[in-house]
C-alpha cells in the first residue's frame, strides 16, 4: 500500500493519487485488463454499424466481378452469384466454430457456430432476419434473371435450401449425422 492509501487489489502495484475517484479518504480500485464489455464479440458483430450495408456492397461487388468475365452469360452470372454467396454464408455461419480471438468465457463458444453464437442464441432478432431474408431475395433475383430455366432453378433452389434449413430454430445446435460435431 502506498503513502496515499491506493493500490491495485489484484497485483499490489501502487497507484498514483491522480487516479483516485471520489473523496480523498476512500480507497479506489482500478479495473485492469478489461478491453471491451462483450465476453464474445461474435454475439454482436452483425448488429454493429454499417455491417448490413457492407454485406450488400460485397454481394454487389461479387456480382459485378462475375459480370466482367466475358464468357459468362447473364443467367450464369446470377446463378454463380447466388451459389457463391450461399456457399460462403454456409461456411462462415454454419460450419466454422468458435471465435477468431481468445475470449474470457473459457471457451464456451468453441462448440458453437457463428450462427448459434449470434445475439446470444436468441431467435428472430433483426440481424438473424436480415441474414435469412438476404439469400431469399438473391434467390428471387437469380430465378427471375435466369427466366426460371429448369437447370438454373434446380441449382438455385438447392443452394437456397442449404443455407435456409440450418437457420431454422429447430436446427439450433443440431448436428445431422454427426457432421461438424467436434
Amino acid at each position: 500500500m502506498g503513502e496515499d492509501g491506493c493500490f491495485l487489489e489484484t497485483t499490489g502495484v501502487e497507484v498514483n493519487a491522480a487516479f483516485r475517484v471520489g473523496p480523498a479518504s476512500e480507497t479506489s480500485r482500478m479495473n485492469v485488463g478489461v478491453a471491451h464489455s462483450e465476453v464474445n464479440p461474435n454475439t454482436r458483430v452483425m448488429n454493429s454499424r454499417g455491417i448490413w450495408l457492407a454485406y450488400i456492397i460485397l454481394v454487389g461487388l461479387l456480382h459485378v466481378v462475375l459480370l466482367s468475365i466475358p464468357f459468362f452469360s447473364i443467367p450464369v452470372v446470377w446463378t454463380l452469384t447466388n451459389v457463391i454467396h450461399n456457399l460462403a454464408m454456409y461456411v462462415f455461419l454454419h460450419t466454422v466454430k468458435g471465435t477468431p480471438f481468445e475470449t474470457p468465457d473459457q471457451g464456451k463458444a468453441r462448440l458453437l457456430t457463428h450462427w448459434e453464437q449470434m445475439d446470444y442464441g436468441l431467435q428472430f432478432t433483426s440481424s438473424r432476419k436480415f441474414l435469412s431474408i438476404s439469400p431469399i431475395v438473391l434467390y428471387l433475383l437469380a430465378s427471375f434473371y435466369t427466366k426460371y430455366d429448369a437447370a438454373h432453378f434446380l441449382i438455385n433452389t438447392a443452394s437456397l435450401l442449404s443455407v435456409l434449413l440450418p437457420k431454422l430454430p429447430q436446427f439450433h445446435g443440431v448436428r445431422l449425422f454427426g457432421i461438424n460435431k467436434y
